[in-house]
């Protein structure tokens, strides 16, 4: 499945809308990407003056009446999602014959950020927001279903929000056979057409793995994983306990939920060996948890 990422820093590119169309109030300044499904574009809202990104779904599927269906369930679901880490879905209309999302605009994807350095304390300051942010969606009974670095956007001030809901449901236990997702981080319940919430634990948990060893294991998982022990570098032992519980290819293995997980990411006070650096816990959920230097 191919990514609409949701960033500011792409290089322009030929695209069916120039540089300087006027979509509504909105003036398109590049494109950030494209997919079999739509085409993403960073432009300015000339009336709010701020920088925003659009998804634009291709003409033919907005002809589709079923298309049509999918991209309204899209938008409902994130306009109820209303929490700091899930990327917040500022409009939705049609602009003449096209059909736009608008969305805040971020710096960059995860997946572009993991290709450069970065220090144990922010990769769990990321990964403490990303658990909260997937435990609100299942709070909420949505069920993700393509969890990836792709879908993680990165803001100022080490924000990290959730992002493309186009798979996403809403958890009912009925579920049409489908293998919709992302190979690689699919659970393999999911490949056999039945996601559920551990599904969604289950590529959480590869991606937070990804994160910390720089190694995405291949299922069916073979020991030793790949990176693991880079992945214990630095990491207390009750995160590691975690991530591989997470990853565990039996789903009743797994947390029922990313809530559960969540719960259980709140016990560690520490989550780095250097225990120097502790964990701050919001007064509840949407509040925001990182780590701290320790007073």
């Amino acid at each position: 499945m191919t990514t609409l990422r949701i960033f500011s820093n792409q290089s322009a590119s030929q695209s069916n809308l120039r540089v300087g169309a006027r979509l509504d109030k909105y003036r398109i300044q590049k494109r950030l990407g494209e997919g079999g499904f739509a085409t993403v574009y960073a432009a300015f809202d000339t009336i709010e003056g701020r920088h925003v990104a659009i998804k634009i779904p291709d003409d033919r599927y907005v002809s589709n009446s079923q298309s049509l269906d999918d991209l309204q369930r899209e938008v409902r679901i994130m306009a109820r999602l209303d929490h700091p880490g899930v990327l917040q879905l500022k409009n939705a209309q049609f602009a003449g014959d096209r059909f736009l999302m608008v969305f805040p605009l971020g710096e960059e994807s995860l997946a572009d950020r993991m290709c450069r350095r970065m220090s144990r304390a922010l990769i769990v300051d990321y990964l403490i927001q990303m658990v909260d942010a997937v435990a609100f969606a299942h709070e909420n009974r949505v069920l993700h279903r393509d969890i990836k670095p792709e879908n993680f956007i990165l803001f100022p001030d080490q924000e990290i929000r959730l992002t493309d809901f186009g798979l996403a449901r809403i958890e009912s236990g009925m579920h049409d056979v489908s293998a919709s997702g992302t190979l690689g981080y699919m659970s393999p319940e999911q490949a056999m057409g039945h996601p559920s919430f551990r599904s969604d634990v289950f590529s959480l948990g590869l991606v937070l793995y990804r994160m910390l060893s720089g190694e995405l294991p291949e299922y069916p998982f073979e020991a030793p994983l790949p990176g693991y022990n880079r992945l214990r570098r630095g990491v207390s032992s009750d995160l590691i306990a975690i991530i591989r519980k997470a990853i565990d290819p039996s789903p009743r293995k797994r947390f029922r939920d990313a809530v559960a997980m969540n719960n259980a990411l709140a016990k560690i006070r520490y989550p780095l060996s250097d225990r120097s650096v502790a964990q701050r816990v919001g007064a509840g959920r949407g509040t925001r948890r990182s780590t701290r230097q320790a007073a």
